[in-house]
């Protein structure tokens, strides 16, 4: 094995926006102050679906998921990016490029269809109201969540098996903050469509099937919620509906940009600043639509923080 082989199995090179070094600090803060806001976020919703009672609900179990899989989501790739950015360092060794890679892909997918179920949540609660305990019970919430976290990692090792067992030739410069796979299929040196199809199935199977579960519920849902003749009740049923519905367009749709396209097609900057998107803007502003949108979540946030400071 000649020293390039041996190089590139050791570590890859994190290029991100080394030829824009201006960029560095502005991106340094940005990173910083998403992971910060992930972090609060998240726990403090994770904290507040456990600690108050009335939140013990099918709805709030799967949003207890959701911070769960964004807080890991985030933290698989922000803190590398921020340490690489301050000791000046782009580089990744090979394991910690493979975890990289395995985890974002994992949690990804398991999102898009922990999406899928909580749409269909607030379908049964919005339509069929009076079934609403019967069909979200316990063992079912239960079984749907475990489905999701169990597919988005067979899907990951799926992905990860086919990306990483193309031939690099010796490339090891990823042009990328981390380890994504349309990055790491642009340093093959060998015929890549083939993959790049078997890919697209897959990506179709986690985004598409999923997105389309989610319009086909709010279709449902508009309908049933345009026959209640009250307009608190109206007003009440879109407000916690809508905030779904900012999630699964903010995370779908720079989702299905990055991975429903040829990587090569993909514009190298622009593909960046999507992923950023995706893998950290959104996880920050997911606990900001549910709680500050969501009245039931504020009023139990308020009711959790008076029994820590009266204890």
């Amino acid at each position: 094995m000649n020293w390039a082989n041996e190089s590139s199995a050791r570590e890859f090179i994190l290029l991100g926006f080394s030829d824009r070094p201006w960029l560095q600090m502005p991106l340094f803060v940005l990173l910083l102050i998403s992971y910060t806001f992930t972090i609060f976020g998240n726990v403090s919703i994770m904290m507040v679906c456990i600690l108050d009672p009335k939140l013990h609900t099918p709805m709030y179990f799967f949003l207890t998921n959701l911070s769960i899989l964004d807080l890991c989501y985030t933290t698989s790739t922000v803190p590398h990016m921020l340490t690489n950015i301050c000791l000046n360092k782009k580089t990744i060794s090979y394991g910690g490029c493979v975890a990289q890679l395995i985890i974002f892909l994992a949690l990804g997918a398991t999102e898009c269809l922990l999406l899928a179920v909580m749409s269909f949540d607030r379908y049964v609660a919005v339509c069929k109201p009076l079934h609403y305990v019967v069909i979200m019970n316990h063992w079912f919430c239960l079984k749907v969540v475990a489905f999701s976290w169990f597919t988005g990692f067979g899907n990951s090792v799926l992905q990860s098996s086919l990306t990483l067992n193309m031939p690099r030739c010796g490339r090891q410069e990823v042009d990328h903050f981390f380890c994504e796979v349309p990055a790491l299929l642009k340093l093959s040196c060998a015929d890549t469509k083939p993959i790049e199809s078997e890919l697209f199935f897959f990506s179709v199977l986690i985004l598409l099937i999923p997105v389309t579960l989610i319009l086909i519920s709010y279709g449902f849902i508009a309908q049933a919620v345009l026959r209640i003749r009250s307009a608190e009740g109206r007003r009440k049923a879109f407000g916690t509906c809508g905030s779904h519905m900012v999630v699964v367009t903010l995370f779908f749709g720079t989702a299905i940009y990055m991975y429903l396209q040829p990587p090569s097609s993909t514009s190298k900057d622009w593909g960046k600043m999507v992923s950023l998107f995706y893998g950290i803007i959104t996880p920050m502003l997911n606990p900001l639509i549910y709680s500050l949108r969501n009245k039931d979540m504020k009023e139990a946030f308020k009711r959790v923080m008076t029994k820590i400071f009266f204890l």
